[in-house]
């Protein structure tokens, strides 16, 4: 009954997702994309031939983290096909690189009784994979009904969700319960969801440490580094209000002394640092520059850098990462980051590719959607916590002002990513293990 009820009301919030979907599709072109496939309203024949494995990735992060997987599992099942399932446009953009012929991509049902059950009726997995967080207790429920095993892969809870998913009560365990298996990122992870009822299959690490970055990215980034006389810093995957923290304390110590701002400090002799910030999402670009522009900031977006090689990058005060995919060059520039998503409470980003690309990162107290990871860079000496964003830039001040303790901090952060790879490759075998097993 309770599940019911809950259908009941996720179909009467359809006219209110379908009018976000047209305000988003304002800003980001791709919400207006297919919108009837969330509601189960599809224009292709139904799949047929092959083991189709479904693979949801909600958004961006998890579409690039799941890559290391789909090439994984290709090599376990030769005769996959891959469907592919996102809940935003950034990740279903990303997406597409994933795709071979045959495979098939299509948004996330919502999850309400008659969009979860044409989708399962549409594609009849063999297997389906949720990555991460995504457990909906209709989706959960649908699977089961027709037999379709339902994992959940490189899967994380942290206690804010745990609480949350409490106070769902009967429906989040239902949820959970009615999963094949579960193969968590750390046992933190594996005890929270154990205490919901998930079947916790083993601890297999993080997909993300086993993501390659882009060596033709990461060349051009550090060549331009190179070519740049003052160290830069990034505020990397910046939330909304983390930019206006940064802001602040660089125009009360530009005022102070002119040392912070490589522009301006161009002027004196003394250090400088070139700063650059790259929002977390697209659709802040116009309102981040507009911030720093009215703050008097002279700002230079990525669009409109030099693509000739050999040509300088623009001076200005700010540099704008306002790019898609392209955080491997962002990281190649850079010679620290301070971490975005961990100043404001929302939880932190992935480091982890900061790691790979060799930058260290000063991190904010808010970690704890990236808590083994963020524990692993501490442990390693890749990555340094404060309580508030003045401190990260005065951490990041220090270490760009200390030689060799960046390039240690350097060394270790490549190290970390290296040792931890592996997790994408021991999911893969299990998941083929699930596959050829009777039901």
């Amino acid at each position: 009954m309770l599940l019911r009820i809950y259908g009941w009301v996720m179909t009467l919030l359809i006219p209110l997702l379908r009018r976000k979907l047209a305000r988003r599709a304002l800003a980001e072109p791709g919400y207006g994309e297919a919108v009837e496939e969330r509601f189960g309203g599809y224009t292709m024949a139904p799949l047929v031939g092959g083991k189709v494995v479904w693979v949801h990735a909600v958004s961006l992060g998890e579409t690039r983290a799941v890559a290391a997987l789909v090439q994984a599992l290709r090599r376990e099942i030769p005769s996959m096909r891959l469907l592919l399932t996102h809940g935003t446009a950034t990740g279903r953009e990303a997406g597409k690189a994933l795709l071979q012929t045959g495979d098939v991509q299509v948004w996330q049902p919502w999850d309400c009784p008659l969009a979860v059950q044409r989708f399962v009726e549409q594609f009849r997995p063999r297997i389906g994979l949720l990555v991460e967080t995504e457990v909906w207790p209709l989706l959960t429920a649908e699977c089961k009904k027709q037999g379709v095993p339902l994992c959940l892969v490189n899967a994380r809870l942290s206690e804010k969700s745990l609480r949350q998913a409490k106070r769902l009560g009967l429906l989040a365990r239902q949820a959970y319960s009615s999963l094949t298996a579960v193969w968590a990122q750390a046992e933190s992870d594996a005890q929270r969801l154990r205490s919901l009822g998930a079947p916790v299959a083993g601890v297999m690490g993080n997909f993300k440490f086993d993501v390659q970055p882009s060596s033709i990215q990461l060349g051009q980034g550090r060549a331009w580094r190179q070519a740049q006389p003052s160290p830069v810093v990034m505020l990397a995957s910046a939330r909304e209000g983390e930019e206006a923290m940064l802001v602040d304390i660089l125009k009360r110590k530009q005022a102070e002394a002119p040392v912070y701002i490589a522009y301006e400090a161009s002027k004196t002799i003394a250090p400088a640092v070139q700063w650059l910030i790259v929002p977390r999402h697209p659709q802040r670009f116009d309102e981040v520059e507009s911030l720093l522009r009215q703050s008097g900031l002279r700002v230079a977006r990525r669009s409109q850098w030099p693509t000739a090689p050999g040509v300088p990058l623009p001076q200005a005060d700010v540099w704008l990462g306002d790019s898609l995919g392209e955080m491997a060059l962002y990281y190649g520039l850079s010679d620290v980051v301070l971490l975005g998503g961990s100043f404001a409470p929302l939880g932190g980003q992935n480091l982890i590719e900061a790691a790979a690309c060799e930058c260290p990162v000063v991190m904010g107290p808010h970690l704890f959607n990236f808590a083994q990871a963020s524990e692993l860079a501490l442990a390693a000496g890749a990555a340094w916590q404060v309580d508030d964003m003045a401190q990260a830039v005065e951490r990041a001040l220090e270490l760009v002002a200390d030689p060799q303790a960046l390039q240690a901090a350097r060394a270790a952060a490549l190290g970390m990513a290296v040792a931890h790879r592996g997790a994408a490759e021991r999911t893969a075998v299990a998941v083929a293990a699930v596959l050829s097993a009777p039901h």
